[in-house]
């Protein structure tokens, strides 16, 4: 039968079609449902400006993590990274305005992943030890930073307003969009985001299949990095100044962008994972929206919810998967 594959994979289509419509429909009626219950407040645009304007630096980091993952590797140190990654934003930012915000975040980002990832490939130990470990030196880079005579100035000063064009709208969503784009044919269309999901499906196969192992781990650090540091300047660009983390809490900032991409992952059989992120990013900060609005604490109860969320998209997502997360 010649045209089976050809019904097969429209009969798949019309269903992925169907998902998507009813998918659209219940976001829709439960934004309804937010609206009615806050009074009318939630669909006000001042609200929403809030909504979206949330998603945009934790998309980058999300996306980064469906790299990351794809390969069966885990990085506890991004949050770090992204503390040294804005602080670097803010800086040079202040030195040579918005060129500064960009090269700045961008390069400390890419840079530290990248590095990450050369411990991972060539030393053997597992990632995420070594993410733990790398963590702690850069929290303690930041705190040294922050105490130290000549730069605590530096990174204690916000950015300039004029600098922060980046973080808002509607530039931020001009990128968020250019992202996507760059993000999905990377992803789904080149030999090397071919490589990287084939390296997380079966290293040893990978490797029979030619696939050169050590080059596309630093391939992912090299891809991972250039999205984390385009967090960097974007978080920066959006909130103007970054705390110091110690103690392991820059681990925090990665919790959001992680229920992220685990949600993004439970969806991916029906929409591509790098289209699911931002949507799943408007999706989980509507949810805490709606949770402020109502008054629950956002230190408390609504972290508590953000842990639950990682518990249940986790299960979910990992329900069918294969393999060890290294």
């Amino acid at each position: 039968m010649p045209n089976a594959p050809l019904a097969k994979s429209a009969e798949k289509k019309q269903r992925n079609g169907l998902f998507i419509i009813v998918f659209i429909a219940a976001i829709a009626a439960v934004l309804l449902v937010f609206n009615i219950i806050s009074g009318g407040a939630f669909l006000e645009w001042s609200n929403l400006k809030v909504i979206i304007s949330h998603i945009v630096y934790p998309s980058f980091v999300a996306w980064g993590f469906c790299f990351l993952f794809a390969c069966g590797y885990t990085d506890m140190s991004i949050g770090s990274v992204m503390v040294l990654g804005s602080f670097a934003a803010c800086i040079f930012g202040n030195w040579y305005g918005l060129p500064g915000v960009v090269l700045g975040g961008l390069a400390v980002g890419t840079l530290l992943v990248f590095i990450n990832f050369l411990i991972f490939t060539y030393t053997g130990i597992p990632s995420w030890i070594a993410g733990i470990s790398l963590a702690m030196i850069y929290e303690a880079i930041g705190f040294l930073l922050k105490i130290a005579g000549p730069t605590k100035p530096l990174v204690t000063t916000a950015l300039a307003k004029e600098y922060r064009l980046l973080g808002q709208l509607p530039w931020s969503l001009v990128f968020l969009a250019a992202g996507l784009v760059v993000i999905y044919f990377l992803y789904n269309r080149t030999t090397i985001g071919l490589n990287i999901r084939a390296l997380g499906g079966n290293k040893d196969v990978a490797k029979a299949l030619g696939i050169g192992i050590n080059k596309t781990l630093l391939c992912v650090g090299l891809i991972s990095g250039i999205l984390i540091g385009i967090a960097c300047f974007m978080q920066q660009s959006y909130a103007g100044q970054t705390t110091v983390k110690t103690g392991l809490t820059s681990i925090n900032l990665i919790f959001q962008p992680l229920a992220i991409y685990l949600l993004a992952q439970i969806i991916q059989k029906r929409i591509n994972i790098v289209i699911c992120v931002p949507i799943c990013a408007f999706i989980l900060y509507a949810v805490f929206n709606i949770l402020t609005v109502l008054g629950v604490p956002s230190g408390t109860l609504q972290e508590a919810f953000l842990g639950m969320f990682i518990v249940i998209f986790g299960v979910l997502g990992q329900k069918n998967a294969k393999g060890v997360i290294k």
